[in-house]
């Protein structure tokens, strides 16, 4: 086995109304440097030590041996894999997507499983039970997507995606997932139902005509999620006046939060520090769609 590099986007699930069902995958990355070694190790940034460990723990690893096992092997080679995170921890971007998509390519690598793109969507989607961070993680763009346990059907696209800023207001602090979701309702009204349905439908015929004002507009038309999650981002209410006045189009909760992310048509360095001013308790990131998914490079020494 030669050195290999594993690179893999953050992504924002959601954008409002699509609950569970669209993602995008956002310029963050967390990088895997691997190489042979006598045992397995993770050498992790000090800073995420305490919420990643560095042995067969870590989720990385017990992912790329399900997907061994799922193809029928038993083992993997020992492996020594130094990451790089630029993707904050439970903060709404995807971090537990990355390691999932993360370990499905190792062992495609490891064990040279050749797996499609789809047959990677479906193993991350086998871990994962839903496919709105793996999906766009793996393909790139946005994707629309819907999995019931086994049917996986999926919509990728990337027209005209190069042109936008998804600017990602990140708190300091993390919110795990399960609380967030923890705060949803049991039942929703029929109405309210069949309204929120047709807000994910607009939003998503909007992206994928590229009506990006609509989009942004459809993004803040929630009911399945947001209005219950908010409590949990102090500032939250605020957003929109600060965002409206610097020309945002939309914005909404990523994931299950805390971060929230803001759509942008047109961008400059102006914006940027006027926003980085009023918004100062939080990191302000201008970010890019990614269009290339889950990529594994190999130096040209080793090929």
């Amino acid at each position: 086995m030669s050195r290999f590099q594993i690179k893999v986007p953050a992504t924002s699930a959601n954008l409002g109304p699509g609950f569970d069902s669209v993602g995008i995958a956002l310029s963050k990355y967390v990088t895997l440097d691997c190489e042979p070694a006598e045992a397995w190790y993770f050498s992790v940034p000090e800073e995420d030590r305490p919420y990643i460990p560095s042995g067969k723990s870590n989720l990385i690893y017990k992912t790329a041996l399900f997907t061994a096992e799922a193809l029928g092997f038993d083992s993997l080679p020992p492996t020594h894999v130094e990451m790089t995170n630029d993707v904050p921890i439970a903060r709404g971007l995807g971090s537990s997507s990355t390691a999932v998509v993360g370990g499905i390519e190792l062992a495609d690598r490891l064990l040279n499983l050749e797996l499609s793109r789809y047959e990677k969507f479906k193993i991350a989607c086998d871990i994962e039970g839903h496919p709105d961070n793996v999906g766009p993680a793996i393909f790139g763009g946005i994707m629309v997507s819907n999995y019931d346990g086994e049917q996986l059907d999926y919509v990728p696209f990337t027209d005209g995606m190069e042109q936008l800023t998804w600017l990602a207001i990140i708190p300091d602090y993390h919110l795990e997932t399960e609380k967030a979701r923890g705060l949803l309702p049991v039942e929703i009204d029929y109405k309210e139902a069949v309204n929120n349905s047709g807000s994910a439908n607009v939003l998503v015929a909007a992206l994928a005509t590229k009506n990006w004002a609509l989009a942004g507009r459809m993004m803040q038309s929630d009911q399945w999620h947001q209005p219950y999650r908010q409590v949990l981002i102090p500032g939250f209410s605020s957003f929109k006046e600060v965002l409206e006045k610097e020309g945002s189009l939309g914005h909404y909760i990523s994931g299950a939060g805390p971060t929230t992310v803001a759509l942008f048509d047109e961008w400059n360095d102006g914006k940027e520090a006027r926003l980085k001013e009023t918004l100062s308790d939080f990191k302000v990131e201008p970010l890019h769609v990614n269009l290339s998914g889950v990529q594994t490079l190999v130096p040209a020494s080793e090929k």
